[in-house]
Parts: structure tokens; C-alpha cells; sequence
């Protein structure tokens, strides 16, 4: 059997005798093996987190999101706990999950905007509003690069402590004491220039 007749779509996933070839070229970085595997399992995937979405453009992220993580995790694939194809789909329901934790979050976001008296404050308010921008950028900027690199995962990119150790290939551990440290660190200083303005 070739590779290409093991990576055309078949029906239920069994183990093909290629299966441990491309498993062994996946550890060793082979990325034509790679690009075996996403054609051979891609389809299933993002039926999966289609399936879960209801979005063809989440599935189509969480897709590569699933792809990315199976490159970039690849060492962590144990052959003798299951098959390939159960360890992307383990892959798949966490970044499905992820994916509807963000759209929560999102969602919180948006309402609790549009609930916030501050998007109708007079200008004086808006110009408030600037200047506190301005500070807390100004403290950001004093943290340390690991602490600011995690927050502005986590905040700007919307991204869970899990997928940021995953990105950054920081033990998940690490990223919870930046995002920790970073987070007391830049409350505390906050509330000193925030304490100093009031007396």
C-alpha cells in the first residue's frame, strides 16, 4: 500500500498500514507527514467543530488551530495510548471548547458594553477614559516581556492559559505565574497612580 492510497478518505478510522509511517515521520518532523495527515483527517475535524459551532469560519480556525497543535505538540503523541486519529480528535474537543468559551466571553463583553453607562458619558468622561488608556500602557510597559507577552495573549488575542502555553511552549505553570504576577503587578501600580490623583 502506498502513502497516498493510505491518506485518500476512507470510512471509519482504522489503523491503515502506513499509519505507524506517518506517525514516525510526524515525531521526527516530517512535514509532507503533516500534510498527510491534515488530508487525511481534516474533513472530520472540521465537521466536528462544525458540528459543535454552527460556524463554517470557526470551524475552518478551529481546523487550523487543531493542525497547528498537532505539529507543534507532535512529541507529546503517545502511539501505544490510542491512534493518531483519536489523539487529533482529543485535540479537536479542546480547541472546540475553547472556541465556545471565547464566543462567552465575547458575548459577556459585548453585553456588558452595551449596558455601560460610559459609552454615553459626556465628553469630559470620554477624555477620562483616554487618559486612564494612556496610564495603564504606561504600567503595562514596566512589566516584564514574558508578563506583557501573556496578558497580551490572553487579553488581546482572547486566548486560554492553556493555548498561550501552547503558542509561547511555556509549561502551563509558567504562564499562570506571569499571568498572575503580572496581573498584582499591574493592579498594584495602578492603584498607586490612581490613589495619588484622588488626594
Amino acid at each position: 500500500m502506498t502513502m497516498s492510497e493510505c491518506t485518500a478518505p476512507v470510512g471509519p478510522p482504522t489503523m491503515c498500514p502506513d499509519d505507524e509511517e506517518l506517525v514516525r515521520g510526524l515525531l521526527a518532523g516530517d512535514e509532507a507527514c503533516l500534510a498527510a495527515v491534515y488530508r487525511r483527517w481534516a474533513a472530520l475535524v472540521h465537521t466536528l467543530a462544525w458540528r459543535s459551532l454552527g460556524d463554517v469560519k470557526e470551524a475552518e480556525d478551529v481546523t487550523q488551530q487543531v493542525f497547528l497543535g498537532v505539529w507543534c505538540g507532535r512529541r507529546g503523541y503517545r502511539p501505544e495510548r490510542g491512534p493518531l486519529v483519536g489523539w487529533i480528535v482529543g485535540i479537536a474537543r479542546h480547541r472546540i471548547a475553547d472556541a465556545l468559551a471565547a464566543r462567552t466571553r465575547r458575548c459577556r463583553l459585548i453585553a456588558a458594553a452595551g449596558s455601560s453607562p460610559a459609552l454615553a458619558a459626556p465628553a469630559d468622561d470620554r477624555f477620562e477614559g483616554a487618559l486612564d488608556r494612556v496610564v495603564v500602557r504606561a504600567e503595562f510597559a514596566k512589566l516584564a516581556s514574558a508578563q506583557q507577552r501573556v496578558l497580551r495573549l490572553a487579553f488581546y488575542e482572547d486566548l486560554s492559559q492553556s493555548q498561550i502555553a501552547e503558542r509561547t511552549g511555556w509549561p502551563l505553570g509558567t504562564v499562570k505565574s506571569h499571568a498572575r504576577r503580572g496581573l498584582y503587578r499591574l493592579r498594584r501600580e495602578l492603584e498607586a497612580v490612581f490613589d495619588a490623583e484622588t488626594v
